[in-house]
């Protein structure tokens, strides 16, 4: 007995609503008394959704210290307190607070999902207890409890039907239904998808007309709405792949700096060396090794990407999120209002004399794809008039909204643009009375004054209608509706149905008895067929995609003969792709290799639940692939927030979407997605080149200290003047590489693999080599110092600060293409280049100038004939890379 009540709590959809009062001992009349209520309340708690703790300010800033970098310069900064060089400890003290409050700024946005579900839920409800009808807050609803539901209320918690009247739910926020759901008290199959579940209301979906009764069967995490809550909780979101690239960068760098510095100061040691000189050697070494320009430049450059998509569109909610869309290999769309334009518009209406075509745009009718006007038509008119007749909808004039019920809108407007208008038919034909849309006929009918009798006009689901017809209009009389007949109609809907076409079938009658039934004896006019159409620019972007190396998958609520129709018509598709439904996906984990591939090369999912949207995320997810995703309901966040790119729309979205996206599109158009993915890309080419800039400017300073300390040299450089220039003159010709412009190839191009390090094997050839020329010119100057100007101290110091420094400043030309020629390529045209390479010019000078300035980084005055040298020898590492490029270009001819 105790199974058979969790079977049917389980699946109240399915149940017979006897069986649930049953199992949930409650009296429709009467409802639960106050002690039930109370008790149940104990049992199964208060009718609210999981609130997850948030982290605290003091840990997401603290969090930004847990790093193995941070370590390494606390250790350098401790040391240099040790010496007694109060400047550098608290130098090094200020870029960790300079990264850390970049982290800290970058990964504050609040994880606010939870809080927009909540907000879902409704202040009160109507309830039946003790025999009388009462509010209550919706928290207090218990399972068991009989509500009562009028168009406008926000439904407070799963319920199962009991009785209705012309109910009517707006469930898009659910499943991805456009259109509002017809309710009714009838128990469907035990395996029916969330969309189909006609018997049930869901906590958070509004009522859009009809009235009803229902009893709760779930409340707080026990319904869907927290279902979905509990999905966004566990669906943990990925690292994105730069956050992913640059961590294992920082461990590289790290066992790079300690493996240096152990070396060197060990060999020092062995030989003779000063131990403090070691020390600071060590200090110098550490503070080299790390990037520490690389934090700053790194969000700059993701920054102004932010920027710039938000121009095309595309706002972004993490920094992070601007490369990954570079990245991305498959993209999981939804269909409507993404790939389609979201608006119900007549596409064909077909009558005994043919086939008719509307283009809504034009508001123009087509005939054997010539314009044809359906006045000279008596069927199309019938049927026109009928629609127009039958409807509750009122188009919008002079600039205010059309309302009612997207699909009579629709009908008003093709009535518009064939000459009629509702009000001027209402005129001539006053209407007498309505009989509403009925969940059990699937029709409804409008009677109307007619010259002393009476004009019905039907509308319905085809198979309803049919049943009801006795003969078809044909313009100057009527045909019999025989077996051939009726046929030919329903291969007709089949046709249309096929080409993913919603159907309305309109009929009517004359008659002089207004007590007639409206749905008897009825004169077929014809079909309507519905489509919402793809956007005018979907197919240029899939295209595009495609183009670019990205996969594209529909993945929808709705019905699959819809969803293929639209994929195809957008390219999205061909005939040979066939479409899985939600309900024939079982676990992933346990298909076979082949299995999963096929699903993976799978186009079209239609009837899709939250969780199979997981899996689907999953599956690709486990391949190796960067996944993006788009969604507009409460049902896509898990979704949203498991994948490696949520992207939310922004007209359409619900709240809950948009705060677990990390991408929301301001027009909801999927070429918008493309231009985000482009702007990726550049980012990434860019963040590539600024890093192998930075890195090698990094190594040069390694290799000149370690080098000089091997061979008993004075120590070249001072920690804090490396820290100057990692910080200052590193920092802005980075950024300015940051801004360089892409090829226009850059969309040809397939995504780069998910596993590809952000420095590959050239990067690094490159860092090794330009650091090396660059130490080559630096120990130059060192050795012209000591044993050809016969310098000391601070004067040695300073000629190979500024070698270094303009040698660096320099190298920015290197990081071009080798292809392009140097006073033609990209990285030369860029008026950013040379803004920064003015600016540090202007620093170095202020800093030679500003004697507190100087002091600090004990900089002294130096002669003409040195300052000639230092320029001099700034210039070689930009020589040494040309003579190798027109080596190459000779070796390739």
């Amino acid at each position: 007995m105790a199974e058979d009540k969790r079977e049917t709590l389980a699946s109240p959809h399915a149940a017979p609503v006897t069986a649930l009062l049953s199992v949930l001992d409650t009296d429709p009349a009467a409802g639960l008394s106050d002690d039930e209520v109370a008790q149940r309340l104990q049992t199964y708690g208060p009718n609210t959704l999981r609130q997850r703790r948030r982290a605290s300010v003091v840990a997401m800033l603290a969090s930004q210290f847990n790093s193995p970098i941070v370590y390494l310069l606390l250790a350098a900064s401790a040391l240099a307190l040790g010496l007694g060089e109060r400047v550098e400890f608290f130098a090094i003290l200020i870029v960790l607070l300079i990264n850390a409050a970049i982290g800290f700024i970058t990964e504050f946005r609040a994880i606010r999902s939870m809080e927009a579900l909540r907000e879902l839920a409704t202040r009160s409800a109507l309830v039946r207890r003790n025999g009388t009808v009462m509010a209550v807050t919706a928290e207090k609803l218990v399972p068991g409890d009989i509500a009562i539901l009028d168009a406008g209320d926000v439904v407070a918690a799963d319920m199962r039907i009991i009785a209705s009247a012309n109910l009517s739910v707006d469930e898009s926020a659910l499943t991805g239904e456009s259109l509002p759901v017809t309710k009714a008290a009838e128990a469907v199959a035990a395996d029916a998808v969330l969309a189909d579940r006609n018997s049930m209301l869901f906590k958070g979906c509004a009522i859009t007309g009809g009235t009803g009764e229902a009893l709760v069967t779930g409340t707080g995490m026990d319904t869907e709405l927290g279902r979905i809550t509990r999905l966004v909780d566990e669906a943990e979101p990925e690292r994105s792949p730069l956050e992913r690239q640059l961590g294992q960068l920082s461990q590289n760098l790290i066992w790079l700096t300690l493996g240096i510095t152990v070396a060197v100061g060990a060999a020092g040691i062995l030989s003779g060396q000063d131990v403090v000189l070691m020390i600071e050697s060590a200090v110098a070494l550490a503070v080299a090794a790390i990037p520490e320009g690389l934090p700053i430049v790194a969000t700059l450059a993701l920054a102004r990407g932010m920027l710039r998509m938000a121009r095309h569109n595309a706002l972004i909610e993490q920094l992070s999120a601007v490369e990954t869309l570079g990245a991305t290999t498959v993209i999981l769309t939804d269909k409507t209002g993404t790939l389609t334009e979201n608006r119900m518009h007549v596409d064909r209406i077909v009558t005994s004399a043919g086939e008719l075509g509307f283009l809504h745009d034009d508001g123009a009718f087509l005939l054997d794809a010539r314009p044809f006007s359906p006045a000279n038509s008596a069927e199309t008119m019938a049927l026109i008039e009928a629609t127009v007749l039958c409807n509750n909808a009122t188009l919008g004039r002079d600039g205010t909204a059309s309302t009612g019920d997207p699909m009579e809108i629709a009908l008003l407007e093709t009535g518009a643009a064939a000459g009629t208008r509702r009000p001027v038919l209402l005129d001539a034909f006053p209407e007498f009375a309505e009989h509403a849309f009925d969940v059990s006929t699937r029709m409804m009918a409008t009677v109307h004054s007619d010259s002393g009798a009476y004009r019905v006009a039907v509308k319905g689901a085809p198979e309803s209608v049919l049943d009801r017809i006795v003969d078809v209009f044909d313009g100057g009389g009527t045909k019999p509706w025989d077996r051939a007949e009726r046929a030919r109609w329903v291969r007709i809907c089949g046709v249309l149905a096929a080409q993913g076409l919603r159907l309305l079938a309109v009929a009517g009658k004359q008659t002089g008895d207004q007590q007639s039934d409206p749905y008897s004896n009825l004169t077929l006019y014809g079909i309507v067929g519905f489509q919402d159409p793809p956007r005018a620019d979907i197919s240029t972007a899939i295209s595009d995609a495609h183009n670019a190396g990205i996969a594209v998958v529909m993945v929808t609520g709705d019905h699959a003969a819809t969803a293929r129709h639209i994929s195809k018509s957008v390219g999205l598709s061909t005939d040979a792709d066939n479409a899985v439904e939600g309900r024939d996906l079982y676990a992933f984990e346990g298909m076979s290799d082949e299995e999963k591939r096929q699903m993976r090369e799978t186009r079209i999912f239609a009837r899709v639940d939250p969780e199979q949207k997981l899996s689907l995320i999953r599956l690709h997810q486990e391949a190796g692939e960067v996944v993006a995703m788009t969604g507009d309901g409460v049902n896509d966040a898990p979704a949203l927030r498991k994948a490696d790119i949520g992207i939310a729309m922004g007209l359409r979205g619900t709240q809950v979407a948009r705060e677990a996206a990390d991408l929301i599109l301001r027009d909801d158009a999927f070429s918008t997605i493309i231009h985000a993915v482009r702007e990726g890309r550049i980012i990434y080419t860019n963040i590539r080149r600024f890093t192998t800039y930075l890195l090698s400017c990094n190594l040069s300073e390694i290799m000149i200290v370690g080098l000089a300390v091997l061979v008993g040299l004075p120590l070249p450089l001072l920690p804090l003047q490396i820290l100057f220039l990692n910080l200052v003159t590193d920092v802005f010709p980075a950024f300015a590489l940051g801004t360089i412009e892409a090829d226009k190839n850059v969309l040809a191009r397939p995504p780069r693999p998910p596993s590809e390090p952000i420095l590959a094997r050239p990067q690094w050839i490159a860092i090794s080599v330009h650091g090396l020329s660059i130490a080559g010119a630096t120990l130059a100057a060192l050795l012209l110092g000591i044993y050809h100007f016969g310098l000391q101290g601070p004067a040695v110091t300073t000629m190979c600060f500024h070698t270094l420094a303009l040698a660096q400043l320099w190298h920015v030309f290197n990081m071009r293409n080798w292809r392009d020629r140097l006073l033609t390529s990209m990285v030369t045209r860029n008026v950013f280049v040379w803004a920064a390479l003015a600016v540090c010019i202007a620093i170095l000078a202020i800093a030679n100038l500003q004697p507190i300035v100087a002091d600090a980084l004990q900089l002294v005055p130096l002669s003409t004939g040195i300052w000639a040298w230092v320029l001099g020898l700034s210039f070689i590492p930009v020589l040494l890379r040309e003579t190798a490029i027109v080596a190459t270009r000779i070796a390739r001819r």
